[in-house]
Order: structure tokens, then sequence, then C-alpha cells
């Protein structure tokens, strides 16, 4: 069955952990597996890393492996019991571990006390509970409840607008990355970046071992989007704790200006959280939950991400089922179609775009079936992608951490091949790939693009049409 455009992450956790639930989720549309750092232990993750090799053995297909960093979390103490406060009841919030009670709270992040000033807002457990702060030194704050609700042991806190002097790379994210590139994640995420600077950390221990992603959950990061873009292989617009830290009607506005943005560059964009939540404890997604996975298709995202839905839920493989009937309703309507043809990109000036821009007229001169590139390190295909083009790509590479990487592309079919001797060879190698993925059949034509000397990359200077015998 031919896979959709849009591509399908999925995390992994007590619910889909094992050989059956993983095969399962992948025949029912998952590209990418998703390992949260955030739980389970480095041995855990090993077990599960292992598995998906397996079943991507068994499918013959390469499946890309997300390692998603934990990031620097900011929490409260502990208290003596539950507190509930009442608007307008002002706490301390100080540096002593003693449990909290009805006047004050342990909030033992230094850094916080050197970010925050007078009209700060601090946020409490998701945002269920603000504080307004009214005076602050080094070592406590006063704040005035905004909200009522109950502060308890561990909940998170967030601060809106605040630059914390902190990096997005705990002591912890340290070790789980060195494990992660160790066994040979495709892709990692940073969270809670709030500037380049977080990014240019990660690409110094990351190399070009793994690709990228700059979770996008920060206002702070919001602002400087552009620079983070232009660091990072991809972004997720990870819409919980951006939903936190700025109001909610800003979120959906964002999204569409962060998916616009991140096409016009270039890089994937995943668009994350909450999707399909409700279907965490029920068989089917109310209407709205269907009509947000439709919105970031149209809007061209190259995936969209199910979180507790597949880690904890009680329906893993059918919330997978449920998004890919979604996704293939909105790849089938002629209304996509045109969204599709009016959100193209203008190329930039570069040989590869003008190949691709190239690949992409001809393909749709001659209703072409495929468009087939060749590929050593992948960015031909990225902006192959890039093109949105109505026709199909097929990506094919020699190396099976540029054909995994890929997995995560809009629109990309990833065929491993062998590197091509000569032109009859490429082509021939290509018109077997379509007809083998049921793209193309008989006197149908494609379009090829590779680079000259093969095997080059970054070289792509070539474009054929072929036609299939």
């Amino acid at each position: 069955m031919k896979r959709t455009r849009t591509k399908i992450v999925a995390t992994l956790g007590p619910a889909s952990s094992d050989q059956a639930q993983i095969s399962d989720l992948f025949d029912a549309g998952v590209d990418v597996f998703r390992m949260n750092f955030s739980h389970g232990s480095q041995e855990s993750h090993r077990k599960v890393y292992d598995t998906i090799r397996d079943v991507e053995q068994k499918k013959q297909r390469p499946i890309a492996i997300v390692a998603d960093l934990q990031g620097p979390k900011l929490r409260l103490g502990t208290f003596e019991k539950p507190i509930s406060v009442k608007t307008g009841q002002n706490i301390q919030f100080d540096m002593d571990p003693a449990s909290g009670n009805h006047i004050r709270a342990p909030l033992l992040h230094k850094e916080i006390f050197k970010a925050v000033s007078k009209g700060d807002m601090l946020l409490i457990d998701d945002g269920k509970m603000r504080f307004e702060v009214t005076d602050t030194n080094d070592d406590t704050i006063s704040a005035t409840a905004k909200t009522c609700g109950t502060l308890s042991d561990r909940k998170g806190v967030n601060l809106p607008g605040a630059h914390l002097p902190i990096s997005a790379l705990t002591a912890k994210d340290r070790k789980d990355l060195r494990f992660a590139l160790e066994l040979g994640v495709d892709w990692v995420a940073l969270s809670f970046v709030q500037g380049p600077e977080d990014v240019a950390e990660l690409r110094k221990l990351v190399g070009k071992q793994a690709g990228i992603i700059a979770k996008l959950e920060k206002p702070l990061a919001i602002q400087r989007l552009d620079e983070i873009m232009d660091l990072t292989d991809a972004v997720m617009v990870a819409r919980g704790d951006l939903g936190v830290e700025m109001p909610p009607e800003a979120v959906p506005v964002l999204q569409k200006e962060i998916i616009a943005k991140a096409r016009r560059k270039g890089k994937p964009v995943i668009v994350a959280t909450q999707m399909l939540d409700s279907m965490i404890n029920n068989p089917a997604p109310t209407r709205a939950e269907a009509s947000d996975v439709a919105t970031a298709v149209y809007d061209g995202t190259d995936a969209v991400m199910l979180s507790g839905e597949t880690a904890v839920g009680s329906y893993p493989t059918q919330t997978v089922k449920m998004m890919e009937r979604i996704i293939r309703r909105v790849e089938g309507s002629p209304s996509w179609r045109k969204l599709l043809a009016a959100g193209q990109r203008e190329p930039e000036n570069t040989t590869a775009d003008a190949i691709m821009a190239a690949a992409h007229m001809a393909a749709d001169i001659i209703e072409a079936a495929a468009i087939v590139t060749y590929t050593s390190s992948g960015s031909t295909a990225f902006r192959a992608a890039r093109e949105r083009p109505i026709e199909r790509i097929i990506g094919m590479t020699p190396n099976q951490s540029t054909g995994r990487r890929l997995a995560l592309v809009w629109g990309i079919t990833v065929c491993m091949t062998e590197d091509a001797n000569d032109m009859d060879d490429m082509v021939d190698k290509a018109v077997k790939a379509v007809r083998r993925e049921g793209i193309a059949k008989r006197f149908d034509r494609i379009v090829v693009t590779a680079g000259i000397p093969f095997g080059s990359p970054g070289k792509t200077n070539l474009v054929r049409i072929a036609r299939v015998d």
C-alpha cells in the first residue's frame, strides 16, 4: 500500500513497546518512532531501539528513530500536604528545600530568581495556576495568585518571556545524548530551545551523526525563529508548552506561520501535541481533533505526531489508523491539490533548486507518475520535498542513515539502492523502483534527477525523463 505524503510520528511507551505492537503501528502508517527520554531507563530505550530495527529489517523499509531529550524541567519542591490557594493570596517562593505550606513554596532553581522581575508571571502545573511577581531578590520571590487552585509536589513551572540563564542540555541530557548516538538514532529533538545558541551547542556534540529537531515551546524561540531555523535540520511545533506560555488563540496562527517558514527554508516541520488526545481513552476522536489533524495536512506539514495516544493510550494502533485515514482523505481531495499548487515556493539561486524546479515543471507537463531523486546525503530529496509536487517522490539512496532520516520528510518514499554505474543503470534502477512500489505502470513516464559524477554528495546537476517499460 502506498504511504501518505504527510508522515506519522508515534511515541513509544508502555502501551507500544513490544515487537508485535511496533510492527502493527508501522503497518498502520507510522514512518517515525519517537523515544521520549523524559521517561524510561537507557536499558529500556536500548531494547525498544533494537526492536524497531528488527521490525525495519522484516519490513524492508527504512524507519526513522527520534531521541527526544528531556531538557531542563523546572518544578516545585514538595509540600506538607496539597495547598489550596485562593485568588489574591500571597505566596513566597524560595530556595529552602523544606516542605512547603500555605504561605511558602520551595522552588529550587536559582536561575529563576535571577531571571524574573516585578510584574512577570509564574505559571504552575501547565498554566492551571498563575502568579504575578510582586517582589524578588536573590533567593525569594513574592507573588500574588491570579487564579485559584492547588499547589502540590513537583508541579511544573513556566516563565513566559523570561530568558533563563541555563543550557537547554542538562547533565542528564548529555548522558542520554551520548547513549542515543551510540545506539544510532536518526534524529535528536532538543527541548525548551530559547535561542540559536542552544542549537549550536547541540550541533557541536552531534556533528553529522544525526539530524537535529528544534522543539519550539517557548515565546523566546519564536522571537528568534529565523536564526534557529538556519542552524537546525528540522523543527517541531510543540503546542503543549507553547500553549502554556502563550495565549491559546495565538498557537494556531503560530502553527501556520512556522509551517510556512519551514517550507520556505526547506526544513521538515512536525506538528505535535494533543492531535488525537481523546483517543488515549476512547476508540474514536472528536470531530475537532480530526479537523486539527486535517488542518496541519492542508498547511503542508511534513509530519504529525502522536504522544500519549500511542505511548500510554488504550488504542495505539486504532489511533494511528485513524490519523492515516484523515491524512489520506485530505490528500485525496481537490482542495488539497489546489492548496499544494498555490503554496509552491520560489526556488533559491542554487543549482540544486534550479534542477528540482525543472524536474517539477517537467513532471507537471508530461504528467509523470513520479519524480525519482538519487541522493547520497539526502539534500536533493529535501529540496524535492520543498517543492511539494503532486507527483510521488522516490528518494533512492545507497546510504542507510540517509534513507532513515528521509523517512521523516514529506512525500518521500525511500528506496535503498546501490550506486549507479552509468546513466542507463541509473534509469533502470529508477524504473524498477517505481514499478516495485506500485507508483508507475508500463508506458508511464518518470522524471529522474541525479548528480554526475555518481555518488558525489551535493552535486545534483542532471534531469532525465524516462519511460517505464
